[in-house]
Parts: C-alpha cells; sequence; structure tokens
C-alpha cells in the first residue's frame, strides 16, 4: 500500500508540475504578445519633454496605434492611424541601436518648416505651442550636423550661403513617410534639428498613460518610495 500511495503521490507531483510549467509558459507567451504588439512599459531618462514628461515618469507605450512591428519578420500589423501633427512618439533612435526615445512632431510629409528666432513656422505661419518651454536665450550654437543634412531638403535660400543655428534654420520641406521631431524642452533637446528627419518605419507608439513617476532629486531617503509624484500617475501626455 504504501508503494502504492508513493507512486501516486510522485504522479500528483510531477501533474501539479506540468500545470505550473503549463501555466507560466501561457503567460510568457501572453506576455510577448502583449509586449510585441500591444503595450510597451517606457522609462523617461532626460529632461529633453519637460515639462510634458518629467525624467522619472514611467509610461505605458500604445503600439497598436500606429501599427505594431511583428517581431522576426519584420512586418507591421495595419495601422488604426496614421502619427500626426503634435503627437507625443516614441520611436527607435536613428543614431544608437537599441534606443528608445521619445519626441512630439512638429512636422509632417509635405509641410514646409523653418525656425526664426526660436520660433516654429510651418508653411508660413507661426505655430502656436503651447507645450513648448524656452529656458536659455543665448544658447544659440551654428552646428555643422544641421547644414549637412538640411541642405537637401532646402528651400528658398542660397545653399552656399546657408549658416543654420539651433534656433534659426529652414526652410526645410519633409519628405514622404518622414517626420520632423522636437522635444519640448527647446534648448535641451536633442532632435530633428541635429540629425535629420525621423522615417516613419521607426516610429514604434505614443504613450498611453504614466503608471508611476517619482523625483530622483527628492530630498528624503529613498525618493522612489518617498517622492513619488501622485498627480502624474495615471494621467496621459499631451
Amino acid at each position: 500500500m504504501s508503494q502504492e500511495k508513493e507512486k501516486k503521490d510522485k504522479q500528483t507531483t510531477s501533474q501539479t508540475a506540468w500545470e505550473w510549467m503549463k501555466s507560466i509558459a501561457v503567460a510568457l507567451v501572453i506576455w510577448f504578445v502583449l509586449r510585441a504588439l500591444l503595450i510597451q512599459a517606457f522609462r523617461i531618462p532626460s529632461p529633453s519633454m519637460e515639462n510634458t514628461l518629467l525624467i522619472g515618469d514611467f509610461l505605458f507605450v500604445n503600439k497598436a496605434l500606429y501599427g505594431a512591428e511583428v517581431p522576426i519578420v519584420k512586418k507591421r500589423l495595419p495601422a488604426i492611424r496614421e502619427p500626426e501633427r503634435f503627437d507625443v512618439v516614441v520611436f527607435r533612435s536613428p543614431e544608437t541601436p537599441g534606443m528608445n526615445v521619445v519626441k512630439r512632431i512638429v512636422g509632417v510629409p509635405g509641410d514646409t518648416l523653418s525656425m526664426r528666432e526660436n520660433f516654429i513656422y510651418r508653411n508660413g505661419e507661426l505655430l502656436d505651442e503651447p507645450h513648448a518651454i524656452k529656458t536659455d536665450s543665448t544658447f544659440n550654437p551654428e552646428d555643422p550636423r544641421m547644414r549637412a543634412w538640411q541642405l537637401r531638403y532646402l528651400v528658398g535660400l542660397d545653399p552656399k550661403e546657408y549658416r543654420p543655428t539651433l534656433k534659426n534654420w529652414g526652410p526645410v520641406v519633409v519628405p514622404t513617410d518622414s517626420f520632423f521631431v522636437m522635444g519640448d524642452n527647446r534648448d535641451n533637446s536633442y532632435d530633428s534639428r541635429y540629425w535629420g528627419f525621423l522615417g516613419r518605419d521607426r516610429i514604434d507608439g505614443r504613450p498611453l498613460f504614466i503608471y508611476y513617476s517619482f523625483d530622483k532629486n527628492g530630498m528624503l531617503p529613498l525618493p522612489f518610495l518617498t517622492s513619488i509624484r501622485w498627480s502624474r500617475i495615471f494621467s496621459t501626455p499631451d
């Protein structure tokens, strides 16, 4: 009797272990599908999108909105809609493999963009940007990287005389399947002004909501517990 009981106990243990393994496998598959095709977590590491997004904000990103890319096959699912002007988007860096970046779309294909004295003009009209902050009126460097890529898309100016600066450049025309993106913190953002247009294929999604936020410079110990920004949790970046 003891041997039969021991055998049954082993069978029960094996069945339980197998059920647990199946449950874990199913959970992993569901997590993989959700992360790859629907929602992805993202952390804000820099101040380039202040005050819309702050260092210490943790986001869920809606990957289905613009059509999620299916891993391995590298094909996109149908998009719910295309990226639009003023959308805040998360995308793969054009310069650093494996790095995700968040910026705001300022120009879409066909737009003519220029900046004069730190104000954006789109199709000849001054752009209303209540989300943009400008903290340093004296910072306006001339960067050779800007001229290098902008010459190809420059309109209405003599290329030989063109010397763009951070706050004075253009006009340039946004090409097909491309976007011009900038950080809301205009004087502290490495964006399209430096490295050029963002390809549509690099855009992964749009922030869904902030699920956690804390001020890492909080005065109390353990700021991730003591300096939580409660008012930002579940808020939607616009």
